[in-house]
């Protein structure tokens, strides 16, 4: 369970975020990401950035931005469904606009629902930093029973 922390309010957001956890997602605590708080059909992420996020030019990697992208408009897709179900990226196409931002600074990103159908949804996203537009992101998600998704899916990568 996920508890929210006040701290981390983001000052150019009415969101409360709150850390991600290891036991549910343990890439993306790894990262450092925080959900936002949110209304149906909405998602917010926030990721505060340090030097492990950095490419070989001392600002935020792609994978960082389309990692953060992805998450916040699965989100989104699963806040309009019950908690048995889950969603999975079928595509996803992001255009950077801006390099991503150094160390220090604290990037967010919005997504919402821009079509759903019983099967999929479709979303898009953008990351600022403040004002300052990084990245854009569209993508569709196939939603799925949590019930035993997980160990088909594992079963398909062997």
């Amino acid at each position: 369970m996920i508890t929210p922390d006040a701290d981390h309010a983001h000052p150019l957001s009415d969101c409360v975020f709150t850390p991600v956890q290891a036991d549910t997602h343990p890439y993306l605590h790894a990262l450092g990401v925080m959900f936002g708080n949110c209304s149906a059909g909405q998602g917010r992420t926030l990721l505060p950035l340090t030097d492990s996020h950095m490419n070989s030019w001392g600002i935020t990697h792609g994978g960082v931005l389309m990692t953060l992208l992805d998450v916040t408009m699965a989100n989104a897709a699963r806040s309009l469904v019950s908690d048995e179900r889950g969603v999975v990226t079928v595509e996803m196409k992001t255009t950077f606009l801006q390099p991503g931002g150094v160390a220090g600074i604290k990037i967010e990103a919005s997504a919402s629902v821009v079509f759903q159908s019983t099967t999929m949804c479709f979303c898009e996203a953008e990351i600022c930093d403040g004002e300052r537009l990084i990245a854009k992101a569209s993508g569709t998600f196939k939603y799925l029973k949590i019930a035993n998704s997980a160990a088909q899916l594992r079963r398909m990568c062997r």
